[in-house]
């Protein structure tokens, strides 16, 4: 089968597929390699799943084109709001070191014990821990590599919705 004519519904499919292997490879990082996501991993982490859900739900409805406008504007919110996340953790690592900022509770400590517009303002106000890079590929830090993703898969889902009905 050619690429180029895979149905929606396949590469909805695709999409999804995609995502899951990029959160699975994620737990694995975690789990497996012992390296702690930060709160902006964590939250990079909420757009892929958010759009995996929009993805298989795009390939489960599997509607015409309007439906499929939808399902790639969804898409792409998520893919939006990762890039976002992505770009300013790439940002963030880029800094020069501050020798006051230290490392912040994880997530979980942070949404248990603070009100959430706190928590929010602490993740994204920068500290030690999303500044530190741990794992490269390439000599390119993850976020980069989400970056890529979250731009590839946004493009692709809005690629698939606007093609011809199959």
């Amino acid at each position: 089968m050619n690429p180029f004519r895979w149905s929606f519904r396949a590469q909805y499919i695709a999409g999804f597929a995609v995502c899951a292997a990029l959160l699975a490879y994620a737990i694995h990082v975690q789990l497996d390699l012992g390296i702690e996501p930060c709160p902006l991993c964590e939250f990079q982490r909420f757009a892929l799943i958010a759009m995996g859900i929009f993805f298989l739900a795009g390939a489960v409805h599997n509607p015409r084109a309007s439906g499929r406008r939808v399902y790639a504007l969804l898409v792409l919110l998520g893919a939006c709001a990762g890039i976002a996340i992505a770009a300013y953790h790439l940002w963030e690592q880029h800094l020069p070191p501050d020798p006051l900022v230290g490392c912040t509770p994880g997530w979980s400590y942070m949404v248990e014990n603070f009100p959430i517009n706190k928590t929010l303002k602490m993740v994204f106000s920068g500290h030690g821990d999303c500044s530190e890079v741990n794992w490269t590929l390439l000599g390119l830090a993850m976020p980069f590599w989400t970056l890529v993703c979250f731009v590839l898969l946004g493009a692709g889902a809005t690629w698939a919705a606007m093609r011809g009905r199959r």
